[in-house]
């Protein structure tokens, strides 16, 4: 498995103020609204439950998981009211986090990859670039799960859009990655993207028995949000001239 760490950035050419803007939202949201991980109130009244999102009624009460092959109760759930449409929490969500983990890790991923796009987008274009291909994802996750009352909520559905973007306007460029046995090395964005996707697709096909989402993981969300990248990428950079590349390499 390839970790990435870093990446290229010796042609960008604006300040990627947008990537810098969401990273915050994520950690304030997290640390201030979702109190570390410990409101449950706030997390749940505002994550997407795709029960909800199809039936577009707002569930407020506690409600029973069952396993989705055995039928047998794993578990509840204390659903809150969601103060405003249900189907806003396809946006709020794209700001919450499971945990230290979840967001440590959605964080970096966003960090490394999101500032390129920015750079090829422009500012407003990555930022609405960055909110559909969330929107989509979380859609990709209902649409999969239609009967489900498990909360879902992380950035990983948009950045897996910022993943399939770059894959697509930066297919050569090279990715600072730990490979096995922690040797740090560089490898191009179609080997460390390309081995990220074909993990999230091979997880995200074999839980279609069950639902897409295990193990807490909603691999249809990356799935599709991966898609919606490679799909939109295109259209958003219209228009938008390419990177330079440097004619010398900086050491």
């Amino acid at each position: 498995m390839i970790f990435p760490i870093g990446d290229d950035n010796s042609d960008r050419t604006i300040t990627p103020y947008v990537n810098w803007l969401l990273l915050a939202a994520n950690v304030l949201v997290f640390v201030f609204f979702q109190g570390l991980g410990s409101d449950e109130r706030f997390t749940y009244a505002w994550a997407t439950v795709p029960q909800e999102i199809v039936t577009g009624t707002d569930i407020a009460r506690p409600v029973t998981v069952e396993d989705p092959i055995s039928g047998d109760p794993v578990g509840r759930i204390p659903l809150q009211p969601t103060p405003v449409s249900v189907y806003l929490t396809l946006l709020t969500s794209m700001f919450m986090h499971g945990g230290f983990a979840h967001l440590f890790g959605n964080m970096l991923f966003l960090w490394i990859f999101g500032d390129n796009i920015e750079d090829r987008l422009g500012h407003f274009r990555y930022l609405l670039f960055y909110l559909v291909c969330g929107v989509l994802a979380s859609l990709a996750h209902v649409l999969t799960n239609t009967g489900s009352y498990i909360p879902s909520l992380g950035a990983s559905g948009a950045i897996s859009g910022v993943l399939g973007g770059y894959l697509l306007l930066f297919p050569s460029r090279r990715v600072h990655a730990i490979a096995m046995h922690f040797f740090v090395t560089q490898v191009p964005a179609w080997l460390s993207i390309g081995l990220w996707f074909v993990f999230q697709l091979i997880n995200g096909l074999g839980m279609l028995g069950g639902g897409s989402q295990a193990g807490g993981v909603a691999y249809a969300a990356h799935i599709g949000g991966f898609i919606a990248g490679l799909l939109l990428i295109k259209l958003f950079a219209a228009g938008r001239p390419a990177a330079a590349r440097p004619a010398f390499r900086r050491y």
